[in-house]
């Protein structure tokens, strides 16, 4: 069974720590992705998406633009962020642990997202729809990412721990058209 993405319902958020002190958030505003759910077993569902980086958006033109900028993303040289699941696990009542490559820039790294199956219910149109949750916590050095400017009094301006909440709402893909689901485009 094939589910998309429907990206009017769903978000990519992050959030970061600024000079050790605040919390900065943001979201990326363009993505897409598929899940294949094996119905014979869960686990061997497979999940992949794609997060257009020059989407990121901070709520501040200039920190925006900084990290589309070669010091961090290089959004212009790899415009796309991409996951591919691995494995799955469940551990627990609608719990679960999706495994999987991320893609940074030109940086692969094994990732795990806590996953949330939040339920599946029936559109006003007669679709099917399903939610899910995600979190992970990732170092953004892993992936390339280090840009940083050391503060007088100690630490750093841009921490690197990197927390990544996604809001999924999917939509059931009909059988017939199952075949001919490709790589989204992210125009």
């Amino acid at each position: 069974m094939a589910w998309k993405i429907e990206p009017a319902h769903s978000a990519i958020e992050f959030s970061a720590k600024h000079m050790m002190i605040t919390t900065v958030r943001g979201e990326f505003t363009k993505f897409d992705g598929n899940i294949t759910v094996d119905s014979e077993n869960l686990l061997n569902s497979k999940a992949e998406g794609w997060v257009e980086l020059a989407s990121v958006s901070t709520r501040d033109a200039n920190r925006d633009a900084h990290l589309r900028s070669a010091d961090f993303f290089d959004a212009e040289k790899y415009p796309r962020m991409m996951f591919e699941s691995k494995r799955i696990e469940k551990v627990g009542k609608d719990k679960y642990k999706v495994t999987g490559n991320l893609t940074i820039k030109d940086v692969t790294r094994e990732i795990t997202f806590d996953v949330s199956d939040d339920g599946k219910n029936k559109d006003p149109w007669g679709g099917m729809r399903w939610g899910l949750t995600g979190d992970v916590t990732l170092n953004r050095k892993d992936f390339g990412l280090t840009w940083n400017v050391a503060l007088e009094t100690g630490g750093w301006l841009v921490g690197d721990q990197i927390k990544v909440h996604v809001e999924l709402q999917l939509i059931q893909v009909p059988e017939q058209v199952v075949e001919q689901v490709a790589e989204p485009s992210m125009a």
